[in-house]
C-alpha cells in the first residue's frame, strides 16, 4: 500500500522540476507521486516521462490540455492510490528528514490502529534572492500530536494555514472534495478551507516539511500580479464563502470554529486588497456584487464576514482610503516574511 500520493501539478516546470520529484523519492515504495503535465510547452512532459520509465512502480503521469492549477491539483485527486494527498507544486520541494519522519508516524499510526483524518506540517518560505528562510509553524496553536479541534488556540492575522500545510487522508477528502475551477489562481485557499470542516481527527507534526520557493519572476503572490487578477480572488472567495453555512460552522468544535471564521476573514482581506488595488468602476461593482452573492447565500455568514473580525475596518472606509490602507497592510506583511 503506497502511504502518500504526491501529485505535482506541472506547467512549463523544466528548469525545477528535478528537483521537486528527487525530494519525494525520498519516500521511495512507500510513496506514489504523479506528475500531472499541463500542456506544458517546454520540456515538462518529456522529463516526467523519464522520471516516470525510471521509476514505474513510484511515478506515473497524467498528460493534460491547460486547465491551470487547480485541475491538476484534481487531477490528482482522482486518480491517488495512495492512503493520504499531499500537493507539491513543482517549484517547492520537500525536506528530506521530516518527509522521513512524517513516513514513519504514518507507519506507526496504522499499526496502532488509529490513523488520523489529515497531517498539518509547518512550511517554509525559501527565499531565492538571499537564500534565507521564514518558518510557518503552529506549535502555538495547537500541540504536537492528536490535538483535537477543541483544544487549537486562536490564529491571528494573516497567520492561516495553507495548502502546503496539509497532509489529507485521501478517502475522508473524496468524500467532501469540490473541484477546483481551471485557469483560476489561489485555489489553494479553497482546498485548504472547504475539506477542513470534515476532518474531525487531526495530527500535528511539528516538523518543517514543505519548503515554498520564492523568487519566480510573475508568481501570483505578487502584489502588482495579484491586482491584475483580483476576479480569479473573488471567484476563490465566492467559493469559500458560500460552502459552508454560518450555522454549520457555528456547530463545529470550538478551536475549529473560530478558525474557519478567522480564515474566512484573512481571505477577504486579501480579496479586497487585489480589488482595491485600483479604484475603477468595475472593481467597485465587482465588490458590490461578491457581498450581494454572499448575502443571498446566508444573512447571517454575510454580517459575520463583513462587519465581523477584521473586514469590519475595511469596508467601512472610503475606495480611495481604503485601497491605500489594505495595500500598505498587504506590502507590511510581505516586508515581515519577504515575498517581495
Amino acid at each position: 500500500m503506497k502511504l502518500i500520493t504526491f501529485a505535482i501539478p506541472s506547467y512549463n516546470s523544466q528548469d525545477y522540476l528535478d528537483r521537486c520529484v528527487e525530494s519525494l523519492l525520498v519516500g521511495g515504495d512507500d510513496v506514489e507521486i504523479i506528475i500531472v503535465n499541463d500542456g506544458s510547452t517546454d520540456r515538462t512532459g518529456e522529463i516526467a516521462d523519464e522520471y516516470a520509465a525510471k521509476y514505474p512502480n513510484i511515478i506515473s503521469v497524467i498528460h493534460k490540455q491547460n486547465g491551470g492549477h487547480g485541475s491538476g491539483v484534481n487531477a490528482g485527486v482522482h486518480a491517488a492510490k495512495g492512503l493520504f494527498y499531499k500537493v507539491v507544486d513543482s517549484d517547492d520541494w520537500l525536506e528530506k528528514g521530516a518527509l522521513l519522519k512524517l513516513l514513519e508516524n504514518i507507519k506507526a499510526h496504522i499499526e496502532f490502529g488509529n490513523v488520523p483524518d489529515m497531517y498539518i506540517t509547518n512550511y517554509v518560505y525559501e527565499h531565492s534572492a538571499d537564500n534565507t528562510q521564514y518558518v510557518m509553524e503552529y506549535s502555538k496553536q495547537m500541540k504536537n500530536g492528536f490535538f483535537g479541534w477543541d483544544k487549537m488556540k486562536n490564529f491571528y492575522f494573516s497567520h492561516v494555514m495553507l495548502m502546503h500545510s496539509f497532509t489529507y487522508n485521501t478517502q475522508k477528502l473524496r468524500e467532501h472534495y469540490v473541484d477546483l475551477p481551471e485557469h483560476t489562481f489561489y485555489v489553494d485557499n479553497v482546498f485548504a478551507y472547504i475539506p477542513l470542516a470534515y476532518m474531525e481527527n487531526p495530527f500535528y507534526l511539528d516538523v518543517d516539511l514543505y519548503r515554498y520557493f520564492i523568487g519566480r519572476d510573475g508568481q501570483s503572490i505578487n502584489i502588482n500580479t495579484a491586482i491584475k487578477r483580483y476576479e480569479q480572488q473573488i471567484r476563490v472567495m465566492l467559493m469559500m464563502a458560500t460552502a459552508h453555512s454560518y450555522a454549520e460552522i457555528k456547530s463545529l468544535p470550538k478551536g475549529l470554529k473560530k478558525y474557519m471564521f478567522h480564515d474566512l476573514h484573512a481571505i477577504m482581506m486579501t480579496t479586497l486588497t487585489f480589488c482595491c488595488g485600483k479604484v475603477t468602476r468595475e472593481r467597485k461593482l465587482a465588490v458590490k456584487e461578491m457581498w450581494r452573492k454572499i448575502k443571498g447565500f446566508d444573512k447571517k455568514l454575510y454580517r459575520k464576514i463583513r462587519y465581523g473580525g477584521y473586514t469590519f475596518f475595511a469596508v467601512i472606509l472610503p475606495w480611495r482610503l481604503r485601497s491605500k490602507a489594505l495595500l500598505w497592510g498587504y506590502k507590511v506583511i510581505c516586508r515581515r516574511i519577504k515575498l517581495g
